[in-house]
């Protein structure tokens, strides 16, 4: 009745209900990718632009600052300049002065003329009015070719910077002083000192040159686009020395991203106001195709999500109808798909679905089996009639030989061997009693063997109350009186030390060793050579405790034997050993 209202009731598919919050989904994530790549790209392109300013502002800067030292080492020669400094204070005859003139006075001042690559002016303002003198009417003209002057001291003795220059200390700097501002220029200005005494004036070299030839190539400030670039005195932030562009006067200071580059060695700073037009500017066409790119996208992700959908459904409506089925107490059914999706990987979970519950049933009833199996035959071995038989000769023999004592030794042995072998039927005990049965098995063949083999039994002792499994270590020591013994004596190693999560135990004799085709050969189904079978210790071991576990062999033959046996330390509390009296 409920399944025929189900039938009735109109629903839309599942796949169809996913499809709006995907499309929800496709839409928001198109507004995000678009919001971000928008806002990445204007970034982008502000970094670009803004990193081409500071580019062109450290190439101006280093242009300036090489032209700056060029001018420096100019006035550095003249002021260093010994026949220079003669020639500035030399009096006499006409004639005579024209000589110096001619042959110390102008080659120097000429000379860095030629080999500086722009356009300056040299003024040479001198105390000594015999020289002869050189002037012109352009001085207030702009530098148009490299031009030199000898000018007397007073023609700038009324200036206002002279005034400021002569009264302070500073030397050796740079200035914009008379038409240098409404010119475009700067100079540099230098006291000449007597060399007799490096305190007598003899004269000031200025050095004129043009702002525009100091900045070089405008390439990169595109003044046409409202970037504007000024030269500027840390002393004295107020006062432009050099402006290029014009910076519009609608337009406030928020509106420009202000650049700024020191010149190193100077107080000047380049500084470069960059309008935030033009670090966004083709951003409208840069939204434009973002939008046009976001929305091919949402059609694009629409129509296949439309696809996906429908083809889903079918399949999801196959399913749904085998559920059913099952639901129904039918189990034969199976589901076949083609393709590679999740659709085939649920029907291929649904045909193998009852296969892998049975595989699981009977994995773990045959592992209970071969459980129960490896304990039996494990108690199967616990008693050994050849060694029982053997030890009860041993007995008999002493005791017709009349030797009460050591029979008494070897019942006694033989008591403690088996009360601890059988441990109260326990499969676990602690590595004391393990060791102690050991023992027990090697004092008993002692009395047999007398001194003909050595033992050495070392074993750590915060590990000794550790529970292990039962009848690990006995069986490898009876193999070694039973297969390794060669000579008149023998001797045997046990060791028990913990490596990590693991107790490791070794035995370890000087025997005549195993071939390499006889190790693999024990561990073979069948094997129970070596009392009860050193595969059955290594099959108890994985069984209980996984396959990293359990028994190695390492063998030369002729030169001894290494059994290695790995167990995990566990916290599980073994069953109290029985205390050996």
């Amino acid at each position: 009745m409920r399944m025929a209202t189900l039938m009735k009731r109109k629903y839309m598919p599942f796949t169809y209900k996913m499809l709006i919050p995907y499309l929800l989904l496709v839409l928001v994530t198109d507004m995000i990718i678009g919001y971000i790549s928008y806002t990445m790209l204007v970034q982008s392109r502000t970094e670009m632009a803004e990193s081409n300013i500071r580019t062109g502002m450290e190439q101006a800067r280093n242009n300036i600052r090489y032209q700056m030292d060029e001018i420096q080492r100019m006035s550095d020669t003249l002021f260093g300049s010994l026949s220079f400094q003669r020639a500035l204070q030399t009096k006499g005859e006409p004639y005579e002065i024209y000589l110096v003139m001619l042959d110390e006075i102008v080659p120097q001042i000429t000379a860095p003329l030629k080999l500086f690559g722009n356009s300056i002016r040299l003024l040479l303002y001198t105390v000594n009015n015999d020289l002869n003198l050189v002037s012109g009417d352009d001085l207030n003209a702009p530098i148009e070719d490299s031009d030199y002057y000898i000018l007397p001291l007073e023609e700038i003795e009324q200036s206002e910077w002279y005034r400021a220059y002569r009264n302070s200390e500073l030397d050796n700097i740079w200035l914009q002083i008379d038409t240098d501002q409404r010119l475009g220029n700067i100079s540099h200005i230098r006291k000449l000192v007597s060399y007799s005494d490096y305190k007598t004036l003899i004269g000031y070299v200025r050095i004129t040159v043009p702002l525009d030839d100091l900045f070089g190539d405008f390439a990169t400030f595109p003044v046409e686009e409202g970037i504007v670039l000024t030269l500027v005195d840390s002393a004295d932030p107020a006062t432009v020395l050099y402006q290029r562009g014009e910076v519009s006067v609608t337009k406030s200071e928020q509106d420009y991203l202000r650049l700024e580059e020191p010149i190193p060695g100077t107080e000047f700073r380049i500084q470069t106001f960059v309008p935030n037009a033009y670090l966004t500017k083709d951003t409208l066409k840069l939204q434009r195709s973002i939008l046009m790119v976001c929305a091919i996208s949402f059609a694009g992700m629409s129509l296949i999500g439309s696809m996906v959908a429908r083809l889903s459904g079918r399949k999801m409506a196959r399913i749904v109808r085998f559920v059913r089925s099952f639901q129904e107490g039918n189990f034969k059914k199976r589901i076949a798909f083609k393709g590679n999706d999740e659709f085939v990987h649920i029907a291929d979970a649904f045909d193998v679905m009852a296969g892998n519950i049975q595989e699981l049933i009977d994995r773990v009833y045959v592992q209970g089996i071969q459980r129960k199996q490896a304990e039996l035959e494990a108690l199967q071995a616990q008693i050994n009639p050849h060694f029982l038989y053997n030890t009860l000769s041993a007995i008999s023999s002493l005791a017709n030989l009349g030797e009460t004592e050591k029979v008494t030794q070897m019942v006694q042995g033989l008591s403690r061997f088996y009360r601890l072998t059988l441990n109260d039927g326990q499969a676990i005990t602690p590595l004391r009693n393990e060791i102690r049965q050991v023992q027990t098995y090697l004092e008993i063949q002692r009395v047999k063997y007398a001194d003909s083999f050595q033992i050495y039994i070392d074993v750590e002792e915060a590990i000794q109350d550790m529970p292990v499994m039962k009848l690990i270590l006995q069986p490898f020591v009876e193999n070694v009186f039973k297969h390794a013994w060669f000579g008149d004596s023998i001797a045997i190693r046990i060791s028990a030390v913990r490596s990590g999560d693991r107790i490791l135990f070794k035995v370890i004799d000087n025997g005549i060793g195993i071939r390499p085709d006889r190790i693999q050969s024990l561990f073979a189904p069948g094997e129970q050579a070596g009392g009860y079978g050193i595969k059955n210790v290594d099959e108890r071991i994985k069984l209980r405790y996984g396959e990293e576990y359990g028994v190695s062999i390492a063998s030369l033959y002729g030169g001894g034997t290494t059994v290695s046996i790995a167990l995990p330390i566990r916290e599980e509390a073994p069953a109290q050993g029985i205390e050996d009296n």
